[in-house]
């Protein structure tokens, strides 16, 4: 496919893609919005907020400077270096996710054992571990390039590694970040060229798998049979997905009205993080509700377009990151969108640049940097200069 771009380089204005930009900040900016407008109820009753209703929505705002501050030092980054040390942030990766598990390191909340303290705030390290596994999973992908069509070299290895991962994230239980980073390492490699007839295998045998991990654990085959039927327990296993459901119902076509949402009042649990779209859709509808949809859309593509010029220009590593981080951000969206929709079960996922929480926030944006780097490498060459 031809890049307009490419074809035309003399007419391109920007050292940096201003329609990826400006769905990023629309994303942040209703995110914000959103944010305050679900957790307004939470942050004025609760004492360790110190009844300020504006509690949740100025630590959001630091942690979006945070994250665009931090994103403008990884955007100063060179891909190379990215790839030169792709198995070292990995590494630090696995060391993150075995320190989380340690107790008196980790903190645990509402029974799963994901976060680091840090003093000031709580690191979550599966989120970083996301990023990381992008970075990784690309720079995989162009070194087994020449032996990609071998099982036992191409893919043995990389499953290895990641049902390294996998244990770890399954024993704090985190099955929603195993389930993003398995799609991670899987598009890269598919989109790296990898032989069709293992990913045949693949697709089978992993169903498969993930059958097992669920039924392998009381609690995740709970959380399954409670998403397919959230009306037999309304008050127990299906508490929160019914409420997200009746949010759905009251929002109909264009919402109740900002701020008017009923069920973020101590009905809808996690109102601000995991079921944030559900308070949207109640209070915006579903005009709301596609908007959200279209700015992911519009996200994949423009960071896909980025990710097709990169191999235009043989940067197989850049294009194999944009791509991954495509699929990141929006596979982890899609299965935000399914869960609050009663579509998928609950996973703990939150909704990309939109949710509450610093970990998430700021790696969202470190990502986005890198994508926009990658963008700005390929102007760069397209005009006759160096990445």
């Amino acid at each position: 496919m031809r890049i307009a771009s490419l074809t035309a380089p003399r007419r391109m204005m920007n050292d940096y893609d201003s329609v990826l930009t400006w769905i990023v900040a629309g994303l942040l900016s209703l995110g914000l919005v959103m944010v305050y407008s679900a957790s307004i109820a939470t942050a004025e009753a609760g004492r360790y907020t110190n009844y300020q209703a504006s509690y949740y929505l100025v630590r959001q705002a630091i942690f979006i400077l945070i994250g665009l501050l931090a994103g403008l030092a990884a955007f100063q980054i060179p891909s190379a270096i990215w790839q030169k040390y792709a198995p070292y942030f990995f590494a630090l990766g696995v060391v993150l996710l075995l320190l989380v598990l340690i107790p008196g390191l980790g903190k645990a909340v509402n029974g799963s054992r994901r976060w680091l303290p840090m003093l000031i705030f709580n690191l979550q390290p599966s989120e970083l571990m996301k990023l990381f596994a992008v970075l990784y999973a690309a720079d995989y992908a162009v070194r087994k390039y020449d032996v990609g069509h071998l099982f036992v070299k191409a893919f043995l290895p990389m499953f290895a590694v990641m049902g390294l991962v996998g244990f770890l994230l399954l024993a704090e239980p985190d099955f929603g970040a195993f389930a993003v980073i398995c799609a991670i390492a899987l598009a890269t490699l598919w989109l790296g060229g990898f032989n069709l007839k293992v990913f045949g295998a693949l697709i089978i045998g992993l169903p498969l798998l993930f059958i097992a991990i669920i039924l392998s654990s009381e609690y995740r085959t709970q959380r399954v049979i409670g998403f397919m039927n959230p009306w037999e327990d309304p008050f127990g296993k299906g508490y929160q997905l019914s409420h997200a459901l009746i949010a759905f119902g009251r929002g109909e076509w264009f919402g109740v009205g900002l701020g008017a949402s009923v069920e973020k009042l101590f009905y809808l649990p996690e109102a601000h993080t995991d079921f944030l779209l559900a308070v949207i859709a109640e209070e915006l509808g579903l005009l709301g509700v596609a908007v959200v949809i279209l700015l992911f859309a519009g996200l994949l593509w423009r960071t896909f377009a980025i990710g097709r010029q990169a191999v235009m220009l043989d940067r197989l590593y850049s294009a194999l990151v944009a791509q991954g981080i495509a699929v990141w951000l929006c596979v982890q969206a899609m299965i935000n969108i399914g869960v609050n929709m009663g579509a998928l079960p609950t996973k703990g996922l939150t909704l990309p640049l939109l949710s509450f929480g610093g970990s998430s926030v700021v790696v969202n944006c470190i990502a986005i940097a890198v994508v926009l780097r990658i963008d700005w490498e390929n102007r760069q060459l397209m005009r006759g200069g160096h990445a």
